[in-house]
């Protein structure tokens, strides 16, 4: 274990790739772990890392099974960043359970960007494609890098419609770096990591142990993950039982932004969005009624241009 010093910086802690992403694994494979009690097992020593809590032995081991399995998946290089150390975003502490390791692949600096959240339905209607890409192409004008989580429908839309408009684009994934879902979102996803970047907070060797049903949880998990490291969250179009909810109550909580689409309000067959904007959501219909809401030191300053309606 690297000693403690007092009076340091714990975000300028020195690591071992390797023996931490060993150590995020295995704390992963005890009994009972989930997001909430690995988080309450660092409250107590926010200067902690994984490492502290297991054996080097058990921790390189873990992590050679992780390398093994993304070499034999085609993934040659990536990254991680660890809470107590180097470029950790401290934003991501707003979450309740803040995340103790991040996967990436591709272009890290594009977490220091200003970045905007769009997200809704995997079912996404017609106009909420269209009002996505709208939405989308307007945010890439004003300097915003867009983040989403890859998923069909409304997430898809967002990521295409970005790189289309020669924007950037960030995709936090509800699966291990591995994986892809869906299966049809491979390729987009394989160019995100190429060109921009690729966010996993999702365990392998756990999710590897489970099934579909018993992964389900990392998906509402990364949506709180998204909203802690944007700005704002911006929702195309959802039901009440929708996931994107998870994303809505973390940005409030968080003190984030959180705008809805005005044409989920004029939807009779949802309630969402009523009780969202008396919690502090805002209603808008045009980008620059997103950038407009934005703290100046968050817009950047090619803001507030479009104002066509959505």
């Amino acid at each position: 274990m690297l000693p403690l010093i007092e009076d340091r910086d714990p975000f300028e802690r020195a690591v071992s790739p390797l023996r931490e992403i060993g150590a995020y694994e295995s704390l992963w494979l005890e009994k009972g772990a989930g997001f909430k009690s690995i988080a309450d097992r660092f409250r107590h020593d926010p200067s902690a890392l994984p490492s502290d809590f297991v054996s080097a032995e058990v921790a390189y081991e873990a992590a050679h099974k992780v390398t093994r399995i993304f070499k034999n998946s085609g993934i040659e290089n990536f990254g991680i960043r660890v809470r107590g150390a180097g470029e950790y975003p401290k934003r991501l502490l707003d979450a309740d359970h803040p995340i103790e390791l991040l996967y990436y692949q591709g272009w890290w600096d594009l977490v220091n960007t200003p970045c905007v959240a769009v997200v809704g339905s995997r079912k996404a209607t017609p106009h909420g494609i269209k009002r996505t890409q709208q939405l989308v192409t307007g945010l890439v004008e004003a300097g915003f890098t867009i983040v989403s989580g890859l998923a069909e429908g409304i997430d898809r839309a967002a990521h295409d419609a970005a790189i289309k408009a020669g924007g950037q684009t960030i995709s936090v994934l509800g699966t291990p770096l591995h994986n892809n879902y869906p299966k049809a979102n491979a390729e987009l996803q394989k160019l995100i990591a190429e060109k921009y970047l690729v966010i996993s907070q999702v365990p392998v060797l756990r999710y590897g142990l489970g099934n579909p049903r018993s992964n389900r949880f990392f998906f509402p998990a990364r949506n709180i993950t998204m909203s802690a490291l944007t700005s704002a969250t911006v929702i195309v179009e959802a039901s009440d039982t929708s996931g994107t909810m998870h994303q809505a109550r973390a940005a409030l909580k968080q003190g984030r932004k959180l705008f809805i689409l005005k044409s989920c309000l004029e939807n009779k067959e949802i309630s969402w969005p009523t009780k969202f904007l008396k919690r502090g959501a805002v209603l808008v219909q045009s980008v620059s009624d997103v950038t407009g809401n934005l703290d100046d030191k968050i817009r950047p300053a090619t803001a507030n241009r479009r104002t066509n309606p959505l």
